[in-house]
């Protein structure tokens, strides 16, 4: 597999909660399950709830907060609002040549909270649960069907486990 360029951009609140390389592992890891092992980017945003509920309303019609999102520049998600969902342009930085930007993905660090508590684990395996599962959703995997969504679940404690993480995926 070709290296992977992974960008890390973190909300000024959280930035001493969470490790931008620890990140970049959890993303890399999560690339690593592409069989096809190509040479791509991907830019992740740890924000707050309003930022997720804003992108969630505009991107898929949802005026709620979320925990993950993943935005794809190479296939389109749901839309469930009304009317046309709106371009997504992505705004590529520098890459090296062969590299292609896939998309990006965006967590909720206080729904990520919220979740590692009433599921009793840590914020950090709920962290990387979230990052994992919006990485899969950017390489084609998805969960609307029973079958998809049992391989994407393997996929997803595959590489937890590569990151040392046993429990519940």
């Amino acid at each position: 597999m070709q290296a992977s360029v992974v960008s890390v951009s973190l909300h000024p609140l959280f930035r001493r909660r969470i490790s931008k390389r620890w990140l970049t592992q959890v993303v890399s890891t999560a690339l690593a399950q592409d069989p096809r092992g190509e040479a791509v980017a991907v830019d992740l945003l740890i924000a707050d709830d309003e930022t997720l509920r804003r992108l969630n309303c505009t991107y898929r019609g949802l005026d709620e907060v979320t925990d993950v999102l993943s935005f794809s520049f190479i296939h389109a998600g749901p839309y469930e609002g009304e009317g046309e969902p709106p371009p997504q342009d992505p705004s590529p930085w520098p890459l090296p040549p062969g590299v292609r930007l896939i998309g990006e993905v965006i967590v909720s660090y206080p729904q990520a909270v919220r979740q590692a508590r009433q599921g009793g684990r840590p914020v950090k395996d709920e962290i990387a649960h979230l990052v994992v599962h919006g990485v899969l959703h950017l390489i084609g995997y998805d969960h609307q069907e029973p079958a998809q969504e049992a391989h994407m679940r393997r996929l997803e404690h595959q590489a937890l486990a590569l990151l040392g993480f046993h429990g519940k995926g």
